[in-house]
């Protein structure tokens, strides 16, 4: 089971440059970072954990370009999404921007998706709430089409496109994780996923339903799924418990903090890789 970290960056933490190096000294397998485009002020969506919602969210750099810069300064570390809000994106212009960052990475791109959580910022980018796992099938479906057709299209209910060229293609496949932990996930997984990305913290009813994951892709002709789990506080149980369920990777979840208080948490963290 490999060992990555994920975070924030904004301007109060560590660039994600020197997160990465840090990181890739330490023998850390990857950094992920999240997206949210903008946060509306009016904050009628609750926050899901409850209590005001941290400032970090609407000072979240964009994932793209950090992904990028983290790429560029190192050449073993995996970079991610955890996640991607791939309804807040024309997927065309997604596809070539996932496509340029796997191919310039080398294939050390993973795509961790998800719809979100906040009915405004959705509203925001034209998303009804209701319509939202739909639109991230059809976009993540025509995603693959442009990444793998030379001349691709695509015809759905909410997107769709005439034959087209795009370039570069990624060189390499592009690992689609699907986030979430509702009753139809794991659906979602099977259709246009790699692997699925939940948060942890669930013991016993995880493995369940990774074995369940793992058992579908089994019967679908298909190779072991990537689980990664996305933890805040790991420990030492919980990595023993994670790894017993069958989890790819467990990424540790740093507290939004200044840069030295981070770099200690890092070190910190490393001891639980090995």
């Amino acid at each position: 089971m490999d060992i990555g970290l994920t975070y924030f960056p904004t301007h109060e933490t560590m660039n994600p440059v020197d997160v990465a190096t840090m990181a890739e000294g330490l023998g850390y397998e990857s950094v992920f970072v999240t997206e949210h485009t903008h946060i509306p002020v009016s904050r009628r969506t609750p926050y899901p954990a409850g209590g005001d919602l941290p400032h970090e969210y609407w000072q979240t750099w964009d994932p793209f370009v950090a992904c990028t810069a983290m790429a560029t300064a190192t050449s073993t570390l995996k970079v991610g999404t955890a996640i991607c809000l791939v309804n807040q994106h024309d997927p065309i212009v997604l596809a070539k921007t996932v496509a340029t960052l796997q191919h310039h990475s080398g294939g050390r791109f993973v795509f961790g998706v998800g719809p979100g959580w906040n009915v405004e910022e959705m509203n925001d980018h034209g998303i009804a709430f209701d319509e939202r796992f739909a639109q991230m099938r059809e976009r993540v479906h025509a995603m693959r089409a442009i990444w793998t057709q030379d001349e691709a299209s695509y015809d759905g209910d909410h997107v769709s496109f005439e034959p087209m060229w795009s370039w570069p293609k990624p060189g390499h496949d592009v690992p689609v994780l699907v986030a979430g932990w509702g009753p139809t996930v794991l659906d979602r997984v099977m259709d246009y996923g790699d692997g699925w990305i939940p948060i942890g913290g669930r013991g016993a009813v995880l493995k369940s339903r990774v074995e369940e994951l793992q058992a579908r892709a089994a019967d679908a002709g298909r190779g072991p799924m990537d689980i990664t789990i996305y933890q805040p506080g790991p420990t030492e149980q919980l990595l023993e418990e994670y790894a017993d369920a069958g989890a790819t990777r467990v990424l540790c979840a740093l507290p939004h903090e200044d840069p030295d208080a981070m770099s200690a948490r890092i070190d910190r963290y490393a001891a639980f890789i090995g």
